[in-house]
């Protein structure tokens, strides 16, 4: 998320300039899929781009389940632009661990997400884990996939967070996810014939 001086500072294409010290948000409006993040980590803030840490899996569940075409490193996170992909946090703030973050620091932050969500319009909200989607529609209980309901006018997706402390999920299994959604949004953008 961010706070008023960082939403000030979005350009026409919706994209932001990084606060001082911080991560940008990677977005311009109409994106097939915007990931959201709980929240940024500790080592992300610290190095300035978002899943800069060697143990998170994101990077490469993204190239795996073929939403890039070749693996992208941190450092080149405005690339998912030109693949239609953005990506934010639920929670500007950062933390060692998502498990730090209470139910009332997804409500407090919602706000700001769905006005956000609002104004650029992606095809689809992928939530990074169940907490932040929970909490923000007082569910709980959740699937992973595909949700019934929309969030902002978008459809949502839950996917399992792929951050290395996530044990629940090794790559593989992360990655069917991810390619579960990959293949519904091609499924969705081939015209009828």
């Amino acid at each position: 998320m961010q706070d008023d001086a960082a939403a000030e500072s979005m350009d026409v294409r919706g994209e932001t300039a990084a606060p001082a010290g911080g991560l940008s948000d990677i977005l311009e409006p109409c994106l097939s899929v915007i990931f959201c993040g709980l929240n940024p980590a500790l080592t992300a803030h610290r190095d300035g781009h978002n899943f800069s840490n060697s143990s998170n899996r994101f990077w490469r569940v993204l190239h795996l389940a073929g939403f890039t075409p070749r693996l992208l490193r941190a450092e080149e996170e405005r690339e998912m632009l030109q693949y239609g992909l953005g990506l934010t946090s639920a929670v500007s703030r950062p933390t060692k661990s998502a498990s730090e973050l209470k139910k009332s620091d997804y409500i407090a932050a919602a706000p700001m997400l769905e006005d956000k969500i609002r104004r650029l319009a992606p095809r689809n909200l992928a939530f990074l884990g169940k907490a932040a989607y929970a909490a923000i529609g007082s569910r709980a209980e959740i699937e992973w996939g595909r949700q019934p309901d929309d969030f902002a006018g978008t459809s949502i997706w839950v996917l399992p967070n792929p951050s290395g402390l996530n044990r629940a999920f090794d790559l593989a299994k992360l990655t069917e996810h991810y390619r579960e959604m990959k293949l519904a949004i091609d499924r969705a953008t081939i015209p009828a014939g």
